[in-house]
């Protein structure tokens, strides 16, 4: 006999004789009621066990995390908060969990305790819904995209090249770490090692895909990305997923406009599939909120902010206008912000960006035109060669959550760059060559997959957000 479903059994037009439903004991109270989820859904299904005619040593077994196999009928509930229940006719232990030693009992967990038991968490309320809207989330990018006829591109995850130019990166080596060859100079020789040069895990698939990008015309990458950061906050992770779309012949605007339209478009798609874990999801939140000082209570609940972003059109505003409002806001002029902003050319904080969104223009902004010296080598210059053509994305909550810019198409001054930077043009003879061979204007962004999924979950510690997080001194499980 196949197994039904929880989530399909809650969902049942009419009761149902003789169904089997498996899953993982949540609570079982009086010797009678089984709260018994599978993961399909926030929503356990409650079944009701004859314990008269049940035996003992069966009931004893009955303990929060044992799986269990049950048969019975789908009827209709005599208990609030539950439309069906399952009368028991027979039950099966498939695995004992032991009440003592299983750590996810049923009570509140702190979110620290629930990061070292990470292979246990996804078990809680909490973390099954984060990872349902998380896949939810995942499969929308690849509707939207394949909908717009882009071409799904797997760039490597071992590369010879720092996209950033940040040198954040973690390298990739198979020479013996306590006794490596030398060269003459007295320097590793990385000739000798696997690839016969340095390389590392890849911080970003975009050059690679501004390759494809010039061959197939709309082209995204969606796979994991590393920086070697040694950060430890709420925002960084050292191993992460991004979502980089690249156009052929799209400027910065044309840039904006997809970034805006894709953003609407997976968050609307999450919000009408995850309504339970949303709906979840925005309690929590909401109950969170009450434990803060006022003024640090968000304005807006989840789903006020996730409406929020769908209803109002993303203001775009330049850097210059940014720094202006900013130096000129109250904050700035209280000497509140952590980082003063005294002059044109700051690099913008996220106590920054989230002034500009939540606090001066009350909607998602864009930022474009940013000052060169700030941003990375590939980004076109501006006629006033002191800007050049990026975008950023800040939202409520979480400051920035894409990046992107109009590329640098122009052999010349790409190459003056490179060599401003110390860059060995050498090391990128590839990608010059899609300036050579048939350059073209085009653009495209990067979101941060686990940022996005932050700010539709409500959640505040990205760590909360990805399965197995990897962050400095941490690569458990």
């Amino acid at each position: 006999m196949k197994h039904t479903k929880v989530k399909d059994l809650l969902n049942s037009a009419k009761p149902v004789d003789d169904v089997l439903v498996k899953g993982w004991v949540r609570t079982f109270r009086n010797n009678q009621f089984i709260a018994l989820n599978d993961g399909s859904t926030i929503n356990n299904i409650q079944c009701v066990v004859d314990f008269e005619n049940t035996p003992a040593e069966t009931l004893k077994r009955i303990t929060t995390g044992a799986a269990v196999a049950v048969k019975g009928n789908l009827t209709e509930s005599k208990g609030a908060g539950q439309k069906y229940e399952v009368q028991v006719t027979s039950l099966e232990i498939l695995g004992d969990s032991d009440p003592e030693k299983f750590p996810m009992q049923p009570k509140k967990h702190s979110l620290e305790f629930l990061r070292e038991n990470a292979h246990l968490r996804v078990r809680t309320n909490v973390f099954g819904a984060v990872m349902r809207v998380r896949s939810v989330l995942s499969f929308a990018i690849h509707q939207y995209f394949q909908e717009k006829g882009f071409v799904y591109v797997n760039t490597p995850i071992i590369t010879g090249s720092d996209a950033e130019g940040a040198g954040e990166m973690f390298q990739v080596t198979s020479l013996p770490l306590n006794n490596a060859p030398l060269n003459e100079e007295g320097k590793i020789d990385y000739k000798q090692d696997f690839f016969g040069k340095e390389t590392n895990l890849t911080v970003s698939g975009q050059l690679e895909g501004e390759t494809f990008a010039m061959a197939l015309g709309q082209i995204y990458t969606f796979g994991p990305t590393f920086r070697a950061e040694n950060s430890n906050t709420s925002r960084h992770l050292a191993e992460f997923w991004m979502v980089e779309p690249e156009v052929a012949f799209n400027d910065l605007d044309a840039n904006m406009d997809l970034a805006e339209d894709f953003i609407q478009y997976v968050i609307k798609y999450t919000m009408e599939r995850c309504k339970d874990d949303l709906a979840f999801l925005d309690q929590r939140l909401t109950d969170e909120e009450k434990t803060k000082p006022t003024a640090e209570r968000s304005e807006m609940s989840l789903l006020e902010k996730l409406q929020f972003v769908l209803e109002n059109n993303f203001k775009r505003v330049s850097y210059t206008e940014a720094i202006d409002i900013l130096k000129n806001s109250k904050p700035n002029k209280n000497k509140k912000f952590n980082y003063i902003i005294e002059e044109w050319g700051a690099d913008l904080q996220s106590e920054h960006e989230r002034f500009l969104v939540e606090k001066h223009f009350k909607c998602p902004v864009i930022l474009f035109d940013y000052p060169a010296n700030i941003k990375a080598f590939y980004m076109r210059l501006n006629e006033d060669n002191k800007t050049v053509r990026a975008m950023d994305i800040l939202f409520p909550g979480i400051g920035e959550i894409v990046g992107g810019s109009q590329r640098e198409e122009r052999l010349d001054v790409l190459q003056q760059k490179i060599a401003e930077l110390g860059i060995d043009e050498k090391e990128l003879w590839w990608y010059l060559d899609t300036r050579r061979f048939g350059t073209a204007v085009h653009s495209g962004f990067g979101l941060g997959f686990e940022r996005l999924v932050l700010f539709v979950t409500g959640m505040t510690n990205i760590r909360d957000v990805i399965p197995f997080p990897r962050t400095p001194q941490n690569a458990e499980f």
